[in-house]
């Protein structure tokens, strides 16, 4: 047998090896959630890759996975392979900086000796491509299952009435899990208008168009005179004459999503994914600021406070690591694939926005640099070149705060884990 299947071999009972222990451990979603991980990271490179080709940039390696090679190939310059270490991919681009070594006759086709525009391309393509697939993901989502709509009840439950084996509700049909969508042939557009409908009827029978199953069917419901003693209910006026109309139910509130069409919901993805970049720039000016550094701080030493902000994310503006984000992601997966899509889309934004924050190693710094040559190349002059070994004092106290920032994080996301949000 030839070198080439086995090595296709290893990589197979690499990759089946690693399913085998997700899946014994019964960890299927966290396999999926890993597996979209591992896509999104490779997508980001491939954005990197293919505009390093468009750009006539040299690419020597692009590669799935890191740690040594199980499986690879040679096409063209550039060499294609596997990794065992399922951890995302990358893309190596010669003279990315001025500090690396390059045969001189590969130096015209660095990405340093690329003009201005090209560069910032194929740095910012990364993030770019993690655009295109959150835009993607929520023009999916409006597509497949609309936008909200109205907020409307939905029957969780009966109350007791004393003396009475069942409650108008109950005589009327309705059944848990029912959506009151319209009441006397008007559509609600609040959960709070079956109450107050109810409370205008003034005993008279009303006419309740419900959903379940997928399917709109009417009842019609008696309110009855009553009033409310502690969690129960009651038929008649209370000690003080107090009442009200009732049908013996208890609700939640739910969204309705209304379909778009394939044309309309490009708007309403980009409306979408501008919002979640709104508010995931303000989490990372919170998270780096003096504030949320200090905030930090006190969750890490401070159990109660941690257990607090972890009770209340939204609130305390806790930061979530990718630990974190993968127990959330599994939850949403349990709870529906909308849920799981919207924190596909937050994940990608992250991913995106982070990687171009100014500074190196990060997208971002890259971009900054040759903003920075540009500005400082004279009309008429050779190209100016910052020099790279004068950053890196900068570049290393920046991951030292990205490194303790992300670090605690992951401590906080596993002893004290954010809250189901679908709870």
């Amino acid at each position: 047998m030839s070198r080439t299947p086995l090595r296709l071999v290893r990589v197979a009972l690499v990759l089946g090896s690693i399913v085998a222990v997700f899946l014994v451990f019964g960890l299927a979603n966290l396999l999926v959630f890993v597996a979209l991980l591992v896509l999104f990271v490779f997508l980001h490179e491939l954005g990197h890759f293919l505009t390093a080709k468009w750009s006539h940039m040299k690419v020597t390696e692009f590669f799935l996975g890191f740690g040594p090679r199980l499986w690879s190939f040679r096409w063209g310059e550039t060499e294609y392979g596997v990794k065992p270490i399922p951890a995302g991919a990358y893309v190596k681009i010669l003279g990315m900086n001025n500090l690396e070594v390059v045969d001189p006759a590969d130096e015209p086709r660095t990405y340093r000796r690329q003009p201005f525009h090209r560069r910032v391309i194929v740095a910012s393509a990364g993030s770019a491509m993690h655009y295109l697939i959150a835009f993607a993901l929520a023009w999916i989502a409006v597509v497949s299952f609309g936008v909200p709509s109205a907020t409307v009840p939905q029957v969780t439950g009966f109350t007791k009435w004393a003396g009475h084996a069942q409650t108008a509700a109950q005589a009327a049909g309705l059944k848990a899990g029912d959506r009151v969508v319209a009441i006397g042939g008007h559509t609600l557009t609040t959960a709070t208008q079956l109450s107050v409908d109810i409370q205008r009827s003034g005993g008279r029978p009303v006419t309740l168009t419900v959903q379940r199953d997928g399917h709109r069917s009417t009842v019609v419901v008696t309110p009855q005179l009553a009033h409310k003693v502690g969690g129960g209910e009651v038929l008649g006026p209370g000690k003080h004459g107090t009442h009200e109309w009732l049908i013996g139910v208890e609700v939640t509130r739910v969204t309705v999503l209304t379909g778009e069409g394939p044309l309309r919901a490009l708007g309403t993805a980009g409306i979408d994914v501008g919002r979640v970049t709104s508010a995931t720039v303000g989490g990372l000016v919170h998270a780096f600021s003096a504030s949320g550094l200090g905030s930090l701080f006190d969750q890490v030493t401070n159990p109660q406070i941690a257990q607090h902000a972890a009770a209340n994310p939204q609130s305390s503006q806790r930061v979530m690591s990718i630990v974190g984000a993968a127990r959330v992601a599994t939850q949403a997966e349990q709870q529906g694939m909308l849920y799981l899509i919207e924190i596909l889309i937050a994940l990608n934004i992250v991913f995106a926005l982070v990687n171009m924050l100014p500074m190196l190693p990060l997208d971002g710094g890259h971009v900054v640099i040759a903003l920075y040559e540009r500005i400082r190349t004279r009309k008429g002059r050779p190209y100016y070149q910052a020099d790279a070994a004068k950053l890196l004092p900068v570049a290393y106290a920046f991951m030292a705060v990205l490194i303790i920032i992300v670090g605690s994080a992951v401590f906080l996301d596993i002893a004290h884990p954010i809250a189901n949000p679908f709870h």
